[in-house]
């Protein structure tokens, strides 16, 4: 049985590789940001499309120019509308095809969106809500109690979320070209939409639009994971809570892709039975319009 000096060893040796990950995608996105958009002698494709086949199998890109050429077009942060499911009368019609364009993210997309995800207002009102949970069942109880033991949980819990999304969404996802969004599935039914929505753990799109293995996922949770030893109670620094506290990383990430999958269903179900008077009220908050019924 290793002792707690060395599982708190193995916990921090990825801190190394954590740094030099960050680091060449800081000069990346620094060298995307500083060079000029290449010059052009043809104009830009008139249309680059995705055909999606049946079944599981994946996507067939057609386009007219190789992706590697520069695209002046501004930041594309949204993800192509799911196709409706085909009718009983479209069975015998060829897959329809879906603009691809302006969808892909460069680096300095992806870390405008991960700017926009740390500016949120959702992203504080989570972890005070998080912190509140925390002590209230006792978590990191040598945080100790009050608004002093309060702020450290929610620094803590803060510094989870951003870290995160700076490392797994913007940082590995520009080092292996891989897309950090979350594509809703084509498909009909409940089963099979809920089956993909876990799978996105597993599987995401490359930034050519081809399915890939997630990498990213994967090692964004580690690096996080390993990366909260610096600042956790030295009683929560073991090798087990590190795999553990990995585990629900991606266990929590399932369940937010099936939120995601599911919740412009809900909002299209509550917004034909809601009464006026509440859409009315909504209509004059604040609120930003995807999160509107």
């Amino acid at each position: 049985m290793p002792s707690a000096t060395h599982q708190a060893i193995a916990s921090r040796s990825i801190t190394p590789v954590l740094l030099v990950a960050i680091a060449m995608a800081w000069s990346q996105a620094i060298a995307s940001a500083q060079s000029p958009p290449a010059r052009r002698e043809t104009p830009l494709p008139s249309s680059i499309t995705v055909q999606e086949g049946s079944g599981d199998s994946p996507s067939t890109l057609t386009q007219h120019e190789p992706f590697d050429q520069a695209v002046t077009a501004p930041c594309s942060l949204g993800v192509p509308d799911a196709a409706p499911p085909p009718s009983a009368e479209d069975e015998g019609a060829t897959p329809t095809q879906t603009p691809l364009a302006d969808t892909r993210l460069s680096v300095r997309c992806k870390f405008r969106l991960f700017l926009m995800t740390t500016y949120s207002p959702y992203t504080f009102a989570s972890a005070g809500f998080q912190a509140t949970e925390a002590q209230a069942s006792g978590q990191w109880p040598r945080y100790g109690g009050g608004m002093q033991g309060w702020g450290k949980r929610f620094g803590a819990t803060l510094a989870n979320t951003e870290s995160r999304r700076f490392i797994q969404g913007f940082a590995l996802s520009s080092i292996l070209h891989q897309d950090p969004r979350y594509f809703p599935s084509r498909k009909s039914g409940l089963f099979p939409r809920a089956w993909y929505s876990a799978t996105r753990v597993l599987i995401t799109k490359n930034d050519r639009g081809d399915r890939t293995c997630n990498t990213s996922e994967f090692l964004g949770a580690l690096f996080t994971s390993a990366l909260q030893n610096s600042y956790y109670p030295r009683h929560d620094r073991t090798f087990g809570d590190t795999m553990f506290r990995f585990s629900g990383a991606l266990s929590s990430d399932a369940i937010g892709d099936l939120l995601r999958e599911f919740t412009p269903d809900m909002k299209r179900f509550f917004r034909r039975h809601a009464p006026k008077k509440i859409l009315r009220l909504e209509e004059k908050l604040p609120i930003p319009a995807d999160d509107k019924l």
